[in-house]
């Protein structure tokens, strides 16, 4: 009986190794990104919201991107119909994270209107990173929860501290939520297409920010991903 029962024992620690790690690299996307929300808070005030507006975008629409864009165009002077075109424009990739999230995590029905919501660059990466459907969900999971709960609060202080200095523009901190979305995006630009597309799309941004409302030009930027990977199939099929 004794080398039998030594089994466990000796088993247990490997399978809990992956668990341990993914809730490490969770906690730390969590943290990290979470963090940012601080800069969305003082941005969106800056942006003539108040604190009730800002903090409702946070926990209802949740997705950092979207909530930047909406923020920055309103700034900019756009109407609210364009700011929410741009923003749902952005919002648009979760969709397709959701199809293969759905898969993957095979979560029960009644959960999946939840989950849905943390459906977002950030859970879908380190969910996609894991080698097997349970510490995907667990990734899932401590990701969404993390994030969702650290991205609120730091909103919400963001929020106070804007409003409390006033005019965030002589301060400098308007600037804020373009460097810290700036900061989130230049690392995932990995290869030459992710670099080519996100030239292009500035390039595009800033030649038509004179000359379109304000923002449109994020709407025509968005171009650069169709140009760039049909420049691309056209350069592959001719070799």
């Amino acid at each position: 009986m004794a080398p039998d029962a030594a089994v466990p024992e000796a088993v247990e620690p490997a399978a809990a190794e992956p668990g341990r790690a993914v809730v490490r690299d969770s906690l730390g996307v969590g943290v990290a990104v979470g963090l940012s929300g601080f800069a969305f808070g003082v941005t969106s005030v800056g942006a003539g919201l108040d604190l009730l507006q800002t903090c409702a975008l946070s926990l209802l629409v949740f997705t950092g991107a979207s909530q930047f864009a909406l923020v920055g165009a309103l700034a900019a002077g756009g109407n609210p119909f364009t700011a929410a075109a741009g923003a749902f424009f952005l919002g648009t990739r979760n969709a397709f994270y959701g199809l293969r999230l759905s898969q993957l995590l095979a979560l029960p029905r009644a959960v999946r209107p939840f989950a849905a919501h943390w459906v977002i660059d950030e859970t879908a990466a380190v969910s996609l990173a894991q080698p097997d459907r349970r510490t995907a969900r667990v990734g899932f999971t401590v990701t969404g929860v993390t994030l969702y709960v650290l991205w609120n609060l730091t909103t919400l202080l963001g929020a106070l501290g804007a409003e409390a200095i006033g005019d965030t523009a002589a301060w400098g901190l308007d600037a804020a939520g373009p460097a810290v979305f700036l900061a989130l995006l230049a690392p995932m630009l990995r290869t030459a297409t992710e670099r080519a597309v996100a030239g292009l799309a500035v390039l595009l941004g800033l030649g038509f920010l004179p000359v379109l409302p304000a923002g449109v030009p994020v709407l025509v930027a968005a171009a650069a991903a169709p140009v760039v990977l049909w420049l691309k199939g056209r350069g592959e099929g001719g070799r």
